[in-house]
C-alpha cells in the first residue's frame, strides 16, 4: 500500500514539475529510491541488530525483517565494533530491495534483502534501556 502511495507521490510531482531538469530525490520515512542509480534499490537508514538468527533493521517508520545472507553477515561483522553486547544495534545506511514476507510465515510484514553496504556508525546511547535480569 505504501509502495502504491509513494508511486502516486512521484508521478504527482513529476506531473506538476514545469521545465525543470534537476535529478529528483524522493524521500518518504527514511527511505530514499536513488534516481541516479537506476537498479531497483531502495536507500534505507536506521538501526540494525543480528542476535540468535534473527536480524532487524528498525527505521522511524517501520521495521524490517533482514535477509540473512553474506552482506548480512558482513554488515554485522563491521557492526561488532561499535557494540558493547551482542544485542545492542547500530545504526546503519544500506541499500537493498523490499519484498513482502512468504504466505502463513510469522514475523514482520516486509524483509529488506541487502546488496550494498554505505555507512555503519554507532548508535545513540542516550536513549532508556531497561535490561533484565541479574548483573
Amino acid at each position: 500500500m505504501k509502495n502504491i502511495f509513494t508511486l502516486l507521490c512521484i508521478a504527482g510531482l513529476a506531473l506538476s514539475c514545469k521545465n525543470e531538469s534537476k535529478p529528483v530525490e524522493v524521500t518518504e520515512d527514511a527511505v530514499i529510491e536513488t534516481a541516479q542509480k537506476n537498479d531497483g534499490y531502495v536507500e534505507m537508514t536506521g538501526e540494525f541488530v543480528y542476535y540468535a538468527d534473527a536480524a532487524v533493521l528498525h527505521t522511524p517508520s517501520e521495521v524490517y525483517a533482514v535477509v540473512i545472507n553474506e552482506k548480512m553477515h558482513e554488515l554485522d561483522d563491521m557492526a561488532k565494533a561499535y557494540k558493547v553486547e551482542p544485542t545492542d544495534y547500530v545504526t546503519v545506511q544500506v541499500r537493498g530491495v523490499i519484498t513482502p514476507k512468504p504466505e502463513g510465515e510469522e514475523g514482520w510484514d516486509n524483509r529488506f534483502d541487502i546488496k550494498e553496504i554505505i555507512k555503519v556508525m554507532a548508535s545513540n546511547k542516550e536513549k532508556d534501556v531497561i535490561k533484565l535480569g541479574a548483573e
